[in-house]
């Protein structure tokens, strides 16, 4: 069983810098890719970013982009994401997720690529 444990949410004023992190027990972490993914209260759970088995590859959601960073440290079966000039449209429950078998070389966006999720972190972004 695979386990995900964000951390590094909390209160930002707009504009500021936020890094949450991902630790991801078991021996296959550097195996799948990784994704971030974010839920506003009444909306449905958004794609935000995701990175290949070795960072090498990412891709990111248009309303993030140039603004935030995933990156990974297989050493550590660690994944973060790095936010910076956030808007109060970035308050969010941020989760991490772990692509499907197979999903290792690619950045999949949908939620169904995905089988195991973190319980969550809040970030709140005040005007």
């Amino acid at each position: 069983q695979v386990q995900l444990v964000e951390s590094g949410g909390g209160l930002v004023q707009a504009g500021g810098s936020l890094r949450l992190s991902c630790a991801a027990s078991g021996r296959t972490f550097s195996t799948y890719a990784m994704g971030w993914f974010r839920q506003a209260p009444g909306k449905e759970r958004e794609f935000v970013a995701a990175a290949s088995r070795n960072g090498g590859i990412t891709s990111y959601a248009d309303s993030v982009k140039g603004r935030f960073t995933i990156s990974r440290d297989n050493a550590k079966n660690t994944v973060y994401l790095q936010m910076n000039s956030l808007k109060p449209e970035d308050t969010a429950v941020y989760y991490c997720a772990r692509g499907t078998y197979g999903t290792g070389w690619t950045t999949p966006r949908a939620k169904d690529a995905y089988d195991y999720w973190g319980q969550g972190t809040q970030v709140t972004v005040s005007s």
